[in-house]
């Protein structure tokens, strides 16, 4: 049993717990010792585990440890894991056990990704690191996912498509085949997208229609 601790006390660092619960009933796999958090408002007990401090605390920590991070937003979690440089500390990638993800399926998946349960992914995907598929997401062949995209729950990506680092996409969102969308992107909850999206652009809607541009 390996040590592991979420960063992120809020709903979906709880619904990563239970995906850490999920794995251990299938493989006993990990000793879950508790949450980090920066909010100094975070609770002392979530779920019957503590809240062990802030990041300044788990940069101090002195033995081995996995970290989920439990942070939806791109932006934030890429800041979270980038100022995490403690040698102690390695991210864990936490994959439902219900999720088939074969060898013969050739997908490769990368550091502190999180695939949660009623995913489907078919066959040479490529997922960079700590990308997030919530509940019920399905992923078509040879789609790429860069690193620190989340994708919220009940979204689908159609084959062949690629969405670059850090994009967000709301909850029942599709994006149809061959398409790609830029680094950072925002699609909105239900959009379709039909046609490529550049970087650093909000778009809703069906079809999904650019309605802000980013800075930055």
């Amino acid at each position: 049993m390996k040590n592991i601790a979420i960063f992120g006390a809020s709903g979906l660092g709880r619904e990563v717990l239970m995906l850490i619960h999920q794995i251990n009933q299938f493989i006993p796999t990990w000793n879950m010792i508790g949450f980090y958090d920066d909010n100094p408002e975070t609770p002392k007990t979530i779920n019957k585990y503590p809240y062990l401090g802030n990041r300044d605390k788990l940069q101090a920590v002195k033995e081995p440890l996995y970290v989920a991070i439990a942070i939806g937003n791109p932006g934030i979690k890429a800041q979270v894991a980038e100022k995490i440089t403690n040698e102690n500390i390695q991210f864990a990638t936490l994959i439902h056990p219900a999720v088939p993800n074969e060898a013969y399926q050739f997908n490769q998946i990368g550091e502190g990704t999180i695939i949660t349960q009623g995913c489907v992914i078919t066959t040479n995907i490529t997922l960079g690191q700590h990308v997030l598929l919530n509940l019920g997401c399905t992923l078509g062949h040879d789609v790429k996912l860069g690193d620190y995209t989340s994708l919220m729950p009940h979204v689908n990506i159609a084959g062949n498509s690629e969405l670059g680092k850090g994009v967000y996409v709301g909850t029942n969102a599709t994006v149809i085949q061959f398409l790609k969308v830029g680094d950072k992107a925002i699609i909105g909850a239900g959009a379709v997208v039909h046609r490529d999206l550049p970087a650093a652009v909000t778009a809703v809607g069906v079809p999904a229609k650019i309605i802000k541009r980013h800075h930055g």
